[in-house]
């Protein structure tokens, strides 16, 4: 077996594309992607190709406001104000699971936005 059977690992269009999350960050869901409320469900669900994940509710808050406009840092204001909890904290939490969602391909940075 040569170096050119090796397997390659697979990977979606949005994984080429992942970002480093930060304050200045403009997240928003690659195509493919979509946020919806599943009626049958009863609950909001991210699908994704050949997927269905059940976000938990801060987490569905949180990628409501992924619109491709907002900045991360503008979504954790957004958040704090809602809350009336410490910005920092929330900016911190808000970046390690929007940073999780951009490892896994399913959060890309918007066009124009700053990575």
């Amino acid at each position: 077996m040569d170096g050119d059977d090796i397997a390659r690992p697979i990977t979606a269009p949005a994984a080429r594309r992942r970002m480093t999350v930060s304050a200045a960050s403009v997240p928003t869901l690659p195509r493919g992607v979509r946020l919806r409320y599943d009626d049958s469900r009863g609950r909001w669900v991210l699908l994704v190709p050949e997927r269905v994940l059940g976000p938990d509710d801060i987490a569905i808050e949180i990628l409501k406001l992924c619109d491709g406009k907002r900045s991360v840092g503008i979504v954790a204001d957004e958040l704090a104000a809602k809350y009336t909890a410490p910005r920092q904290e929330i900016l911190l939490d808000v970046i390690a699971m929007l940073q999780d969602l951009a490892e896994s391909g399913f959060l890309v940075e918007a066009a124009g936005g700053t990575a």
